[in-house]
């Protein structure tokens, strides 16, 4: 059913403070309408593009900085940090990222993206991965945003050992899963064993 502009334009509001994370794409199949016409409405109701939404939302959401890696080695975006508790990253697959014969996405990408996620929710300046244990669900493809949570188990918080789970989501059906067993040391130093 498709609905009046200014009536959606309401509805593409109220829906974008509840999931700020909605691509244009997401949108414009929500409404049956184009995505040149979400745009179009975003701009009108002074919606900003889902970068800024994602930067906004971090920005309220960040409850300490990642100190274990620079930004710019994380893979996604993380738009939710709470060290030694949680994190969250999202990241959008694009061609680039998938095989070419059957459009699925490489694995690493995936992995790299927990990875990190596990490293980053280390409220330490030097956390390192010891051991994984991972599962891919499902396949991912180009277009797919995975949204991955990160979870540290406090009853693993030790000196330097530290359990992260890390669950990866598609449209909310899980697409790979991952338990990231974490060295860390609050002095930079590496101990003698991992």
């Amino acid at each position: 059913m498709r609905r009046p502009k200014k009536e959606r334009q309401r509805l593409l509001g109220l829906l974008l403070e509840e999931n700020p994370f909605l691509t244009d794409e997401a949108l414009s199949e929500h409404f049956t309408v184009s995505v040149q016409t979400i745009r179009l409405d975003r701009l009108e109701c002074r919606i900003p593009e889902l970068r800024e939404r994602l930067k906004t939302v971090a920005s309220r959401t960040m409850n300490g900085e990642v100190k274990s890696l620079h930004l710019d080695e994380i893979i996604g975006d993380i738009v939710d940090l709470e060290l030694d508790a949680k994190a969250l990253s999202i990241f959008d697959v694009t061609e680039d990222h998938v095989f070419q014969r059957n459009g699925i996405a490489r694995g690493h990408h995936l992995f790299a993206q927990a990875n990190s996620l596990a490293v980053a929710v280390m409220d330490d300046d030097l956390a390192l991965t010891v051991k994984s244990t991972i599962h891919f669900v499902r396949p991912v493809k180009a277009g797919d945003r995975v949204v991955a949570r990160a979870e540290v188990e406090k009853e693993s918080l030790t000196a330097n050992r530290t359990l992260v789970n890390v669950v990866s989501t598609v449209h909310d059906e899980t697409v790979f899963t991952g338990e990231f067993y974490m060295y860390r040391t609050t002095d930079g130093k590496l101990g003698e064993s991992l």
